[in-house]
């Protein structure tokens, strides 16, 4: 014993060939040791998972504690029991805060060399509260992602019953505050899987607990419609809609639609949070979301919150054309909101200058993607420019842009156009939109512009008003 405990002071030292006595330790581990001997193996080898000064004592530490703890299994439990859990999870371990993703990644070690052990069960039960605890404290995302990760591993640690609702609608809360605030590409990446750990959790939960599903979105309503704090909830939260099945996504929009309790500035500021999801990396299913939404809307007529989240998000969503990774979601809920925006040209003319320079972009990415985007946004504007066909001179460098690609025929534009407007019944978009308010009181209107009979228009207009040649005119009835 005392040869083993002089070969890890010797690692502590960063001997020259601590990769040899690391060697010895674990081979002493499988020869026989007193109970004393055991727990101070233990001890030690916990010390440099918990408190080492470098990454190789870390590593040290808990190749010898696994090394130990599977070659005595009966003292490693004695060890590793109920009250020594707790004790790190309320009190850390020396320096270092009981909050630390350490103290968590340590634990799930441990949890393996207990399985089968009489006592196992008042340890999962243990930190069922803990870990509920933790995440009701809205730990960061690395804390939380280490909280995630264990109970994947042992979904005996998840919380029961009325608290299993409790943990999901408080992970939701978790998610919401999740932020990256590092440029680095390598920093990135980690947190995208910290958040992609996390969020996958509620799928192993909702598999089997179905009736958690619902609260937890209706916990996820009640973050990203808060007008509470100046700082919208973080995209992250996209990942929790990853994972809800599809089949029930009407219901659950039809009744957040229908709800007298929700007001129109909680469903502007839900709806303006959901559109920002497209920004998060591989949101797998947050646009049908979005266009669900959007939909749900419509049905209520809730026309005022729908003009004015397009005509101010609008141009985000164009904007995440010119990334691949966002582009198919991207696309999805642009084409739903242009191809429904029918009562005025003003949403599709904040992107008419845009137009080109996203053409461009996608002709030099020279990607299968890029071409496919080119072809369908190619098929979206004509069918703008035709439903708004009065402005050719503000058209001529979009038309130009899209040259080489070819114009569907009439048909294909008119069914396009029929399959998402809102209404075409103007007058209930009257009261909202100020440009669809008559402008004359006779009640008659000009002879829609056919793209180059402006003129013609206005000629026809100027003698019906004079009284004299009224009935020379032909009118429609």
């Amino acid at each position: 014993m005392d040869k083993i405990l002089e070969n890890m002071d010797k690692m502590l030292s960063h001997h020259p060939t601590s990769m040899k006595h690391v060697k010895r330790i674990k081979e002493a581990a499988k020869e026989p040791l007193d109970h004393k001997q055991c727990m101070a193996m233990f001890e030690l080898s916990t010390k440099f998972i918990l408190s080492g000064d470098t990454q190789f004592q870390k590593d040290v530490g808990k190749e010898v504690l696994e090394a130990f703890a599977q070659n005595h299994t009966a003292d490693f439990e004695i060890f590793f029991n109920v009250k020594f859990i707790l004790k790190l999870l309320q009190d850390g371990y020396g320096t270092l805060s009981k909050r630390s993703s350490d103290i968590l990644e340590y634990i799930h070690l441990g949890l393996k060399y207990i399985q089968g052990n009489t006592s196992v069960d008042e340890a999962f039960h243990a930190l069922q509260i803990e870990l509920l605890r933790i995440v009701c404290e809205k730990p960061g995302s690395k804390l939380c992602a280490c909280v995630c990760k264990l109970l994947a591993e042992y979904p005996q640690c998840i919380p029961n019953g009325k608290f299993q609702v409790v943990f999901c609608q408080q992970l939701v809360r978790c998610i919401g505050q999740f932020q990256c605030t590092s440029q680095d590409e390598d920093e990135i990446v980690k947190f995208l899987d910290q958040v992609n750990k996390v969020s996958g959790l509620f799928q192993q939960i909702w598999w089997t607990q179905t009736t958690a599903i619902i609260p937890t979105l209706r916990e996820l309503f009640t973050v990203i419609s808060s007008t509470v704090g100046s700082d919208g909830p973080s995209n992250a939260l996209a990942t929790v809609v990853h994972y809800v099945p599809l089949e029930i996504m009407d219901e659950v929009i039809q009744n957040l639609a229908n709800d007298d309790c929700i007001t129109d500035v909680e469903m502007k500021t839900a709806l303006t949070n959901t559109i920002d999801w497209l920004s998060w990396p591989l949101a797998k299913n947050a646009d049908k979301w979005i266009i669900g939404l959007l939909k749900g809307l419509a049905a209520v007529k809730e026309f005022s919150i729908l003009i004015q989240v397009t005509l101010s998000k609008i141009e985000q969503v164009f904007s995440r054309l010119f990334y691949p990774i966002l582009r198919q979601g991207a696309l999805s809920v642009l084409k739903y909101m242009l191809l429904s925006f029918q009562h005025s040209p003003d949403a599709f003319h904040l992107l008419v200058p845009q137009i080109p320079k996203l053409m461009a972009s996608l002709s030099k990415e020279r990607s299968n993607s890029g071409i496919s985007c080119q072809q369908q946004l190619s098929e979206l504007v004509h069918c703008m420019i035709f439903r708004f066909s009065g402005f050719p001179d503000r058209y001529e460098p979009v038309i130009e842009a899209l040259k080489d690609f070819p114009i569907p025929n009439e048909e294909k534009i008119m069914q396009l156009l029929n399959q998402s407007a809102w209404t075409w019944q103007e007058n209930k978009l009257e009261p909202l939109h100020p440009k669809l308010v008559a402008k004359s009181k006779t009640g008659k209107t000009g002879v829609t512009n056919l793209g180059n009979t402006c003129y013609m228009n206005s000629v026809i207009q100027a003698l019906f008003m004079a009284s004299e040649d009224q009935p020379s005119l032909p009118v429609a009835s």
